[in-house]
């Protein structure tokens, strides 16, 4: 057998396409325009171009590979566990590539984990064959192009990080309302944040709406790409002339409204390397300058504050025996996840740890 031909091209974005009809055969010929010279890609037992079907690959020397199809019109994250479900439920067979007219990036991560390919009519596309070996991956649009109108489709607000927070930090089930009363939210927009995500299959809920589980870990990440830290307030940058143990101890003395995150509050349980940035809430930015002592810096900074949009990311902080107030463990991860530097890797170490210990924060 020869080795896998392996193509990985990482296509520019196509934001702008149109999609052009819904078929089968129109979106397997994004794929025929991807295949190697002398490849080709074959469609059987396809009904109008919406059943599921077969996608047979041929090779140049005539070896077949057959992959099993399904088309859906519409294909959220959800979709991919009820496909994991029913196969572990009654045997029936996962299917080797979803074809949509466009597939969200938490549904292609979904995909792949279940080790299902997919292609949409944006470009996006991931096909594997052991035989004959082929792998073909390529991007296309992050964002869809063609939108139904539905609202909360995102988590970059203020109120939906409440409630992510809120989410993550319990374990017990929510109710629609009694959810918006913790987060001091509408319950008309919680209603559409929890419909965003069951779709996205990053919470289970009951018969009743009730939220009985939150998959904290992808929960955390969603809401750190949907709202990076750079997004989450007024912030500016400064030096601590004297060095950031000094600068807490005054910090704490100070008792002014402030929640530390970042690399601080990380290290408190699960340190990497010691902290070079010192990133902290704080209601104004003006006062605490003066307060501390800080310069304000264009490079070499170890100080950044921020105020945030959410004044609850300061009310719920947590005060320690020498009056720093540090942030939820939850806001301090998607701080961190999108952080600067080696942020990241904090941020990795401290989620091991949270799922180690999760006794010790969630309620």
């Amino acid at each position: 057998m020869t080795s896998p031909l392996s193509l990985y091209t990482m296509l520019p974005s196509m934001r702008n396409r149109t999609l052009r009809g819904n078929t089968v055969s129109s979106s397997i010929d994004i794929l025929r325009g991807r295949l190697p010279i002398g490849w080709r890609a074959e469609l059987t037992d396809v009904q109008n171009g919406q059943a599921s079907g077969r996608l047979v690959i041929v090779a140049p020397d005539g070896r077949r590979g057959d992959l099993v199809l399904l088309r859906r019109d519409r294909f959220d994250p959800r979709a991919v566990l009820t496909l994991q479900v029913q196969h572990a439920q009654t045997g029936e067979t996962l299917p080797d590539l979803v074809v949509a007219p466009y597939l969200s990036p938490e549904a292609r991560r979904r995909l792949r984990e279940a080790g299902i390919g997919f292609l949409d009519a944006t470009g996006n596309l991931r096909v594997s064959l052991v035989e004959p070996g082929l792998f073909i991956e390529a991007r296309g649009a992050d964002l869809n192009p063609s939108p139904r109108r539905r609202p909360a489709r995102s988590l970059a607000g203020a109120k939906a990080g409440r409630i992510v927070r809120a989410l993550c930090e319990r374990r017990s089930s929510w109710g629609v309302r009694e959810l918006a009363a913790a987060t001091d939210t509408n319950p008309g927009y919680v209603s559409r944040v929890l419909a965003f995500l069951d779709r996205e299959a990053l919470v289970d809920r009951d018969d009743k709406g009730r939220v009985t589980c939150a998959d904290w870990q992808r929960l955390v990440r969603r809401w750190a790409e949907a709202a990076p830290i750079e997004t989450r307030g007024r912030t500016q940058l400064f030096i601590a002339p004297r060095g950031l143990a000094p600068l807490m101890q005054r910090l704490g003395k100070a008792k002014l409204p402030h929640a530390v995150t970042g690399s601080f509050a990380a290290a408190r349980v699960a340190p990497v390397a010691p902290p070079r940035l010192a990133t902290i809430y704080v209601e104004e930015i003006a006062t605490v300058r003066s307060v501390l002592h800080l310069r304000e810096a264009d490079a070499g900074a170890n100080v950044l504050l921020i105020e945030p949009k959410d004044e609850s990311v300061l009310s719920v902080a947590v005060t320690d025996d020498e009056g720093v107030r540090w942030a939820s463990l939850v806001q301090v991860v998607s701080d961190l996840l999108t952080g600067p530097g080696r942020s990241p890797a904090e941020a990795e170490a401290l989620m091991e740890w949270m799922s180690s210990h999760e006794e010790t924060w969630r309620g």
